[in-house]
Order: C-alpha cells, then sequence, then structure tokens
C-alpha cells in the first residue's frame, strides 16, 4: 500500500467514522441515563433518511436542509416512544427491556415497509459525484459536509451536557437517580428529554447520509449493530468514548474494505468487539475493577 493509497483510507475511514460517532453518541447518551439497550436504536437513522428523502422528493428541499426537520420530528417519536413504553420497562427484568425494544424496532420497520414500501430509494443532487483533490487525495464534498456537521452537532451536544443546566441534570441523573430526585430534577422529564435528544442526534446522522446511501427499510440494523461496536469499543455511557470510537471503528472498516473487500469489511468491526470483549471488557476509556 503505497503512502498515498495509505491516507486516503484515513480520509475514507474518518468521514465514514464521524457519522459512526454521531450515532453512537445517541445511543451511549440513553444508556449513559437510562441503562436500557436501545435496540430499535437504528431505526432512528433509517427514519432520518426517509425524512430527509421525503422533503427532498415533495417539498424540493436539498437532504442538508432537511436535517432540522428529521432532527425535530424524530425528537418528538423518541419522547413518544420514552413516555408510553420505556418509561413503563425502566425497573424491569433486563430480558423484558430488551424483548421490548426489539419488538419496536421490529414494528417500525414494519410500517415504513408498509406505508412506503421495501424498495430501495435514492436521493440524486447537483453535488454527489463532486470532490476536491488536494495533496494528491480526494475529498468528497457530500461525505465533508456529512463529517464536519456531524463533529460540529457533537461538539454543541457535549457543550450543552457539560456547561447548560439542564445539561448537568442530565449528567446528575446519569450519576444517581435518587440523588438527582433528592436534588429537586423531575428524572422522568430527564429521560424524555435524553430518549429525545439521543434518537434526534441519531436520526441528523440518517439525513446527513442520504446522499451517498440508498434507503430501505433496514438499513437502521446495519448501523444499530456498528454503533454498539463503537459504545463498547469506547466504554458504555462514556460520551467522548463512544466520539473518539466511531472514529477508530470507521478507519478500521475503511482498511478492511481496502483489504478483503467492502462486502465483508464488517467482519473487522465484528473482530475488534470481540476482542474488546475478550480483553477489555471495561472499553478504551473505562477503568478495570480491582
Amino acid at each position: 500500500m503505497n503512502p498515498q493509497i495509505f491516507f486516503q483510507t484515513i480520509v475514507n475511514g474518518l468521514f465514514t467514522g464521524g457519522i459512526y460517532s454521531l450515532v453512537a453518541i445517541g445511543l451511549t447518551l440513553i444508556y449513559g441515563v437510562m441503562i436500557i439497550m436501545n435496540f430499535a436504536h437504528g431505526e432512528f437513522l433509517m427514519l432520518g433518511m426517509y425524512i430527509a428523502y421525503w422533503a427532498f422528493t415533495l417539498l424540493g428541499l436539498d437532504p442538508y436542509l432537511a436535517v432540522p426537520l428529521a432532527a425535530l420530528l424524530i425528537f418528538g417519536v423518541g419522547v413518544l416512544i420514552q413516555s408510553v413504553l420505556v418509561q413503563r420497562v425502566l425497573n424491569a427484568h433486563p430480558l423484558n427491556q430488551i424483548i421490548l425494544m426489539l419488538g419496536v424496532s421490529t414494528l417500525i420497520i414494519g410500517l415504513v415497509q408498509f406505508f412506503w414500501s421495501a424498495e430501495a430509494k435514492s436521493i440524486h443532487v447537483s453535488y454527489e459525484t463532486s470532490v476536491i483533490s488536494y495533496l494528491g487525495l480526494r475529498f468528497s464534498i457530500p461525505r465533508m459536509i456529512a463529517f464536519f456537521s456531524a463533529m460540529v452537532i457533537a461538539l454543541v451536544l457535549y457543550l450543552f451536557l457539560k456547561y447548560t443546566r439542564t445539561g448537568k441534570a442530565i449528567r446528575a441523573v446519569s450519576q444517581s437517580r435518587d440523588a438527582a430526585t433528592l436534588m429537586g430534577i423531575n428524572v422522568k422529564y430527564i429521560y424524555w428529554l435524553t430518549f429525545g435528544i439521543g434518537a434526534a442526534v441519531t436520526a441528523v446522522g440518517g439525513a446527513l447520509l442520504t446522499p451517498n446511501y440508498k434507503m430501505i427499510p433496514t438499513i437502521g440494523q446495519q448501523f444499530g449493530v456498528i454503533a454498539f461496536v463503537v459504545v463498547v469499543l469506547g466504554t458504555m455511557g462514556n460520551f467522548l468514548g463512544a466520539f473518539f470510537g466511531g472514529l477508530i471503528i470507521g478507519v478500521v472498516e475503511a482498511f478492511a474494505g481496502y483489504l478483503i473487500g467492502s462486502d465483508v469489511k464488517i467482519i473487522a468491526s465484528m473482530l475488534v468487539f470481540i476482542l474488546i470483549l475478550l480483553f477489555r471488557p471495561a472499553g478504551l476509556f473505562g477503568r478495570r475493577r480491582s
């Protein structure tokens, strides 16, 4: 592998990893606050893609301009799912939680197939094949926009959680629900807000992908699996771990795609997942238990 191909592969991996980071941040945020494994998480990404598609098809709205619409609508969907379904199983056996979220995933996929069919859909924009060449490297315009948008959104969310009053309340609930309640924090409201934000961030990732990916009702499952790999890699519930873990997995997949083929690059992610579980179960940013 010559240096140009090496650095081009890194660039491609980082562009993909930026979206992985955004999706994983939404997943780890929900887990960190509510300690529930959201197996329907990938479907929020899929819904974000379909919202961008229909905004483009029906309204002529550029998919990137549809990002706020996707975030707002899926935030509402997330709040609805949390208040009606998830809230009822927060104190239930983990198996009940898993079955519920798998059921939600299946329901969302089924509804999308019922209303819009399982036929693959895609968006074609004038800049979809545009590239910028610099130092012998080629930078895809749509992927650059998606990457830097994801980075900005991740930074804004990080600052929100770290410095705002509501963000501090979310972190307090993630540390101790009982202590947060004693301090006067409305825990139920924080749960609604957190699930909604986690869903909205993931939908934004989906909308950012639409100029590069064909969409089918089951595409969220692929990204959902990757999101779980990322959050395990970066430590469950760790915001920065999810961010850097997404970039790492993106680069790993890019090299695997170059070396063994794009159709089986998921093998590399699964191998990383297995190795982390075997040798570093607490994740890269976690501490070993004494």
